[in-house]
């Protein structure tokens, strides 16, 4: 027989057995268990592991067992190809208006009219036959050129794209790595990649744990579990292994611990299933949409020839507007139709346990829910600049077009020819380029270029960014609420102060000197009472201080025990997990954590927690020598007074160990008799009356570096407030060394129940103009719940109190503080300490837990902010210079003077590498100097305004100047008025030259946006600025003197060059006369635009506007619509695009549904035993019916007959929470 690493290469247990064993719940789990494979024990066995040592860890075992149960991967979906990417970059709107232009002016280029038509306008003028034929045969040449141009941009586009996808994988893989899991494997406790995990592993489970596969529980300690994920049911559920074993992939842990034997990984585990089929789905909906759009077509021609008179109704519009979005955006069609619906359920659940409380909806502007700061004022612009460009560019065409109509066909009288359909095309070519050049394209690069480089240098900073929009959200952050523990001090605890049987302690006392029967209790309770997963180990090297691995409370604690000269491991040994007869697990509501083992045949209580709350469940105390004494109320308070507080007010965290003793004889006065079974359940009976063995002061020391970066904060205008769940003296104690609480400041520092108190009305409901007296002043939350978190957090998001409104930063690392994570605009986690829930829930990850990382955040945030705006300064006086000599030049002499081609170069390739040039400017401590721009700030201040306007008078005047006196002042021929088909003058190749050069002196003048004179500094630290700047020029140079008929230029002489760069650098000497204009005269509401969130985002309601017309109700104004598609590439690219759009879409096709349908049944059977979810159990009894239905016929069929949409709806599994998950899958 083969072997494997000594045991049968046969396993006990089938892949299938395994799968089918998983979808069972409750007292049918246990059943199968115990019938099919004679409990978990005998599975273990069957599975070749060991329940206390694990596997061997041996990696020809690792490989076996991944062959033949599979690994604990998702193969992520394939990335888009580059081709893929071109193609999505060609369905932009203005561009395909723009190849549409250029073929039929190319078409018309070699079009010959007959002769007889030729004569026609020669008899009034002889103006044809005067041109050289050569020029006449380069006509193509145009519309060759502009096509070119299209081909960059569209390849830039797919470029920038396919590096965006790459980085964003990248990222995705990087998040990933850093999820580890603990497993026992050769006896020892090891922590790895959840992509090594195999089946037969056994995993130690704990709070705040993310299940990254499916088990049965061996062992369980007071476990409950979140499966809101799989279920939709938001009660957590109760685990054990006499109860309910069975855990699944995906779910969290909300309280307890335990030890699970993995049986299910990868596409095998439920989470898996899951997304194999979506994916599958997915597929298959591609396939079946393309049918569709074909069967669409042809119904459409059937009814064309049926009926010419009738009103036509597209079939199945809804979905060929999903089509046409897809097309115009870029995205695919799943992207575009499904994931604002998707996206829309996501924010549901994020509110909804808000909406259980009965209070208003979501937050007006929170990071992860609506828009990022920067990408809500980059809307707004974008609509706005939207607006004025579509009006200027249809006025420009109509306006060209009367003009030639009556010049040509009214005053000269002359007859209709088809040549003059060259003029039309002309007029219309240039009607676009001025559209064109008003949306900024460059800006969607600039945003993800900047976005990206600020990230790759973020993770040396240890900012390890979950969501790209959260990097410049951060530079906005007004507010920061920070935790004190691991954050704002080392989190390394050790045990400074003690006080036992009567005596204050300030080093750690002799074991030898303590009564032995106290001395004996105190080293059992700490040892048995703390998570096994915490532990003491020594240094990496001789000298070095111990590690602290878990709880570093916990760890303090163990530490105190080995200086006493004891060993707490002698003790786990002995009394092990699984003689634990129950486990009250500490949460944010106890504070304090129990834990009751059998002794002598009754039982023993150990409890450690928070001091304050200990001691009140305290009845006795062992007092001087060991003696029992009874702890009165005056006691207690004398105790608060005399040891707690002091302990408490230098900064020390206390902690009380007590005990309790359950006993079947003769009961001692501190003692329990008991016949019957305690009721475990009756917490409150059970954990009272203790006795007090200890009360111990454990110093955090507040990191060194902290005070400093608290005070940047403050001088950069950003409130550091501290939400801790400690004591109010520790806090305040802490807060102050910190420097967020300083003398005479009035800062307001509350506990929880005072806070609750000030917030609530008279029937318990939080009232925001409650919240809003208290927050200004609030400096620290002391002894605070999650729940006081997230409200304060809430509150200061939503209040109107400040003019700018605030930004809030979060930091977090328990699993009760997701809710406050998700609110906040900017969630930080803890990637030492924190757990995986709040890692889930975050934005980034602090890969130090330091508060000074938080510090560099925002100096990036700032920075990219910066250089948004630096770029939009630039980007947008070319803009503004362009349409105006566009259509100043339509008005006056029929004509632009900058040419089609040649708006394309200025606009789409400059402006490419002008964002690249700008996007990569480093941030300086500079930025920390000024206060944040906040939520509602215009992103184009007063200042940038001025220079916008400033720079734009300039370079028009110069360019009229140059236009209508140009060729007197350099004596050369006049390009004025020429004919279409005449060469290019050297008149306007100045123009256009003398245009570029002062663009090029301007990109230097906008690296400053706040009013600064001196615009060269930093210039030459930046070398990817001047190197740009450089190849700019020198492109330029190419252009002008060999760019001839394609570029529409003609070589220039030195002289002629010399002036072009005269007029370049006069921006420079202008730039200082704009800076002198004091600021602060100009109107604010003129002066500053793209302030606020869009009130709605017409881009966001696409997919639901295609609802609408369905049925040809309710229908928007589809020219509307056309441009805001037009521009949805300023949407998709700002911020990752749909790169972070990670919801898989549920398509409807009957395989993938009734799949789906039986996966998600299998969590129906444990439903059934506890209280069910009303609606959860409508969905399915709708689902059940759906898939009776589907099996009958094909799923477009029955969505064709559905009467009501929702009945179509797949129950709610919150794909979002899944696969931000990352714990299967390598890249989304």
């Amino acid at each position: 027989m083969a072997t494997i690493d000594g045991r049968p290469a046969q396993y006990g247990v089938t892949l299938k057995q395994l799968r089918e064993l998983m979808e069972l719940r409750g007292s049918e789990g246990i059943e199968r268990l115990e019938s099919e494979f004679g409990g978990i024990l005998e599975l273990t066995k069957k599975l070749y592991s060991s329940p206390t040592n694990g596997l061997s860890g041996n990696a020809s075992d690792m490989e076996h067992r991944r062959q033949t149960f599979g690994s604990n991967v998702i193969p992520p979906k394939p990335p888009k190809t580059f081709l893929t990417l071109v193609w999505e970059a060609l369905q932009d709107v203005t561009l395909i208006i723009l190849q549409v232009a250029a073929v039929v002016s190319l078409g018309l280029s070699f079009y010959k009219p007959p002769a007889e038509s030729k004569s026609g306008p020669q008899e009034g003028n002889t103006e044809v036959g005067q041109h050289d034929e050569g020029e006449e045969e380069a006509g193509w040449i145009e519309g060759v050129a502009i096509l070119i141009s299209v081909a960059v941009v569209v390849f830039v586009t797919a470029f920038n794209d396919y590096t965006k996808e790459k980085q964003f994988r990248g990222l995705q893989s990087r998040i990933e790595g850093e999820h580890k899991f603990s497993v026992i494997r050769g006896g020892e406790v090891h922590d790895i990649g959840v992509g090594d995990i195999v089946v037969g592993d056994i995993c130690q489970i704990k709070y705040g744990d993310l299940l990254p596969t499916d088990g049965i529980l061996i062992q369980s300690n007071d476990l409950k579990i979140d499966e809101s994920s799989l279920t939709g049911e938001s009660d957590h559920v109760k685990k054990g292994a006499d109860t309910d074993p069975m855990v699944l992939s995906g779910t969290h842990v909300m309280e307890g611990s335990g030890k699970m034997l993995v049986t299910a990984v990868g596409v095998n585990s439920q989470a898996g299933i899951i997304f194999t089929l979506l994916g599958a789905a997915a597929d298959e909906e591609e396939v079946e949409a393309k049918k569709r759009k074909k069967e669409a077509k042809k119904q459409r021609k059937k009814q064309k020839k049926g009926d010419l008179g009738e009103e036509l109704i597209v079939a199945n519009p809804n979905k060929q507007g999903e089509g046409e979005a897809a097309a115009v955006t870029g995205n695919s069609h799943h992207a575009t139709a499904n994931s604002a619906n998707a996206d829309g359920d996501v924010r549901n659940n994020k509110h909804s346990k808000e909406e259980e409380e009965g209070e208003e909806g979501g937050p007006t502007g929170g990071g992860g829910h609506d828009k990022s700061v920067l990408q809500a004022k980059l809307t707004k612009l974008a609509i706005q600049i939207g607006y004025a460009g579509s009006f200027i560019a249809v006025l420009t065409v109509v306006i060209l077009i009367v003009r030639f109509c009556v010049q040509t066909f009214v005053l000269e009288g002359k007859p209709w020819d088809t040549f003059y359909a060259n003029h039309f095309v002309k007029f219309f070519i240039i009607g676009v380029t001025v559209l064109v050049v008003a949306v900024p394209e460059g800006l969607p690069l600039a945003v993800t270029l900047s976005l990206a480089y600020s990230v790759k240098k973020m993770m040396k900073d240890n900012n390890l960014v979950r969501h790209l929009d959260a990097c410049e959200t951060m530079g906005n952050a007004t507010a920061i609420c920070s935790d004190k523990t691991g954050t704002l001090t080392t989190n390394r605890m050790t045990v400074v102060q003690s006080f036992i049987c009567s005596e204050d302690h300030k080093t750690t006392p002799k074991f030898e000197s303590l009564p032995h029967a106290v001395g004996d209790l105190l080293v059992n309770a700490i040892s048995i009472n703390s998570a096994y997963t915490s532990r003491v180990l020594p240094g990496d090297n001789p000298g070095d201080l111990p590690k602290q691995v878990g709880n570093k409370t916990e760890c303090a604690l163990l530490g105190f025990v080995m200086d006493l000269g004891k060993s707490y491991q002698v003790i786990r040994d002995e009394i092990t997990e699984e003689n634990f007869h129950r486990v009250y697990t500490f949460n944010s509501v106890r504070k304090s954590m129990s834990t009751v083992v059998p002794r002598n045949g009754g039982y023993r209580i150990y409890t450690k927690g928070a001091s304050e709350i200990v001691m009140k469940k305290c009845s006795f105390i062992h007092g001087k020598d060991g003696r029992l004494e009874n702890l009165t109320r005056s006691m207690q308070e004398r105790l608060v007074r005399e040891v707690i507080e002091p302990m408490a007010c230098n900064g020390l965290r206390t902690i009380s160990v007590a005990y309790r003793d359950f006993v079947t004889g003769k009961a001692e006065i501190n003692q329990v008799h008991f016949d019957s079974e305690p009721n475990w359940d009756d917490e409150d009976n059970i954990i009272n009356n203790m006795t007090c063995l200890c009360i111990v002061g454990i110093e955090d020391p507040v990191r060194p570096e902290v005070p400093d970066a608290i005070r940047k904060c403050q001088r950069a205008g950003i409130t550091v407030r501290m939400v801790t769940g400690d004591n109010i003296n520790t806090a305040r104690s802490i807060a102050s060394k910190c420097g967020i609480l300083r003398p005479g400041d009035n800062s307001l520092i509350l506990e929880g129940k005072e806070f609750n108190r000030r917030v609530r009305d008279a029937s318990g409901k939080i009232q925001q103009h409650l919240i809003d007296k208290v927050w200004p002043s609030l400096r620290v939350l002391a002894r605070s719940s999650p729940t006081d978190k997230y409200t304060l957090v809430r509150g200061i998001i939503e209040s109107k109190v400040s003019a700018n409104r605030e930004v809030v930063a979060v930091t977090g690392d328990g699993t009760n503080d997701g809710p406050a994570l998700k609110i906040a605009d900017v969630g930080f986690a803890m990637g030492i300490a924190g757990t995986d829930v709040a890692k889930e829930a975050s934005d980034i990850i602090l890969t130090d837990d330091n508060f000074t990382s938080i510090v560099k955040a925002v100096m990036w945030g700032r920075n990219v902010y910066d250089s948004i705006a630096k770029f939009l300064q630039f980007q947008l006086t070319v803009n503004v210079v362009a349409v105006v000599v566009a259509f100043v030049g339509a008005c006056a002499i029929n004509d632009s003077p900058l040419k089609a081609v040649q708006m394309l170069w200025v606009n789409l390739i400059m402006d490419t590498l002008a964002s690249l040039a700008l996007a990569t400017e480093a941030p300086t401590p500079d930025l920390l100097l000024r206060k944040p721009y906040g939520r509602t700030k215009p992103l184009i201040s007063r200042t940038m305004m001025k220079n916008i306007l400033g720079q734009a008078m300039y370079m028009i005047c110069v360019i009229f100047v140059l236009l209508f006196y140009g060729d007197k002042l350099l004596d050369i021929d006049s390009g004025r008025y020429a004919d279409i088909r005449d060469p290019p003058s050297q008149h306007f190749t100045i123009i256009f030259n003398t245009f570029v050069m002062m663009t090029l002196f301007n990109e230097i003048n906008a690296r400053k946006i706040h009013g600064q004179r001196n615009v060269f500094q930093g210039f030459f630290t930046n070398p990817i600025f001047y190197s740009i700047w450089l190849s700019t020029l020198a492109s330029q140079i190419v252009i002008v003197q060999f760019g001839g008929v394609a570029f529409s230029t003609q070589a220039l002489s030195l002289e002629l060059w010399l002036w072009c760069l005269l007029f370049g650098c006069g921006v420079l000497l202008w730039g200082q006369v704009v800076t002198s204009i004091p600021t602060k005269k100009l109107p604010k509401n003129v002066f500053s635009y793209g302030s606020g969130e869009p009130i709605n985002d017409p881009i966001a309601d696409l997919a639901s506007e295609d609802k609408l017309d369905s049925d040809g109700k309710d229908s928007k104004r589809t020219g509307q619509i056309l441009w805001i598609r037009g521009l949805t590439r300023l949407q998709t690219q700002v911020i990752g695009g749909t790169l972070q759009e990670r919801l898989i879409p549920v398509p409807y096709s009957k395989t993938s549904t009734d799949q789906a349908i039986r996966v998600v049944n299998a969590f129906r059977q444990g439903l059934d035993a506890r209280p069910s979810n009303p609606n959860l159990a409508a969905v399915l009894k709708k689902q059940t019916s759906l898939s009776k239905r589907l099996s009958q016929g094909s799923s477009l069929e029955y969505a064709d007959m559905c009467p009501d949409p929702e009945e179509l709806t797949v129950p709610e599994i919150d794909v979002e929470r899944l696969s931000s998950h990352s714990h299967t899958e390598t890249a989304v």
